[in-house]
């Protein structure tokens, strides 16, 4: 079984600072009594990785960012901005019209599942069905999911892989699994 969890703790240490993310309570002094933060819900971890941008403004232009914001629980596979880089030329400047919105939603939501699924639960759901898991999005289609190497690969219903690049960053409303390509569905 691949060993996630360097790949956990790097993920909890780069996608939002670590402090929140790895345990240590961030302290607020309000009216002289020390608080722990709040932990970040998808969005506003997204918002603060510098490496999320795309999909930030991907999310708001479609109108799920209250969803998304909202208790869940989520899983979301979150492509980097380099992961959008990959697509055609326009494509991204395309989605974010909004005549696209429809469009954009699907592809979003293709990204995302009902409940919490942690690297491990993917891992044992994968060994379990010899080697190869479907995942069923918010959107109503699927992703297949392998392991290969030490890494969580996923392939789109258009034959497209992405690697999952960060896993288990832990958030208020669920995980986010940061992958390295964009999925798009059949």
């Amino acid at each position: 079984m691949p060993n996630f969890k360097a790949l956990t703790l790097a993920a909890a240490a780069t996608f939002a600072g670590g402090a929140m993310l790895m345990g240590s309570p961030a302290l607020a002094d309000h009216h002289g009594h020390k608080q722990a933060a709040a932990a970040p819900t998808i969005v506003t971890a997204a918002q603060g990785t510098g490496v999320h941008n795309t999909l930030v403004a991907a999310v708001v232009a479609a109108d799920l960012a209250e969803t998304l914001s909202s208790p869940g629980p989520f899983t979301v596979f979150a492509p980097t901005d380099t992961a959008f880089a990959k697509l055609p030329e326009g494509t991204v400047s395309t989605l974010l019209k909004p005549e696209n919105k429809g469009t954009l939603t699907t592809i979003l939501t293709y990204h995302a599942v009902q409940g919490k699924v942690s690297a491990a639960d993917l891992t044992q759901l994968i060994q379990k069905h010899s080697g190869s898991a479907t995942i069923t999005t918010i959107a109503g289609e699927t992703l297949t999911a392998r392991i290969s190497g030490d890494m969580i690969v996923i392939t789109d219903a258009a034959g497209g892989t992405a690697a999952v690049t960060q896993a288990d960053v832990n958030v208020s409303n669920g995980v986010i699994h940061v992958t390295d390509g964009v999925f798009l569905p059949g």
